[in-house]
């Protein structure tokens, strides 16, 4: 199973109070990998995104989506590697410079935990 399939899994089992939708879309590119529905009636949007290292690759519409629509989109990345190992949670509208810093911009959550209940939360 590739990487941000097996995210997506483990994702999906620590949030049993939101309702996803995956998107795999190759119409509208950019679209979020996510639709996500909490029990606040709040709807919000998900990039999932793994890497090895501090940087982390965008497309150009996936930067278009997040300019565009900087509420209630976030950006979820997993680190693999040894030094950067964990889960971080960005605002979209972050997405220039999560990609000038990487994942040494500060997160708004970090740990899959701490994610995911914020994620519960939005809109409370």
């Amino acid at each position: 199973m590739k990487p941000e399939r097996k995210f997506w899994h483990e994702l999906k089992k620590k949030t049993t109070r939101i309702s996803w939708t995956r998107i795999e879309n190759s119409v509208s590119f950019g679209t979020p990998d996510l639709l996500g529905y909490n029990s606040h009636s709040t709807f919000f949007t998900v990039e999932l995104k793994v890497t090895r290292g501090n940087r982390v690759r965008f497309s150009p519409h996936q930067f278009a989506f997040h300019v565009k629509h900087p509420n209630n989109t976030f950006i979820m990345i997993k680190a693999l590697g040894a030094s950067l190992k964990g889960v971080k949670l960005y605002e979209g509208k972050y997405i220039k410079e999560l990609d000038a810093c990487g994942l040494k911009l500060d997160p708004l959550h970090q740990g899959l935990d701490a994610c995911c209940l914020f994620l519960e939360q939005l809109g409370a």
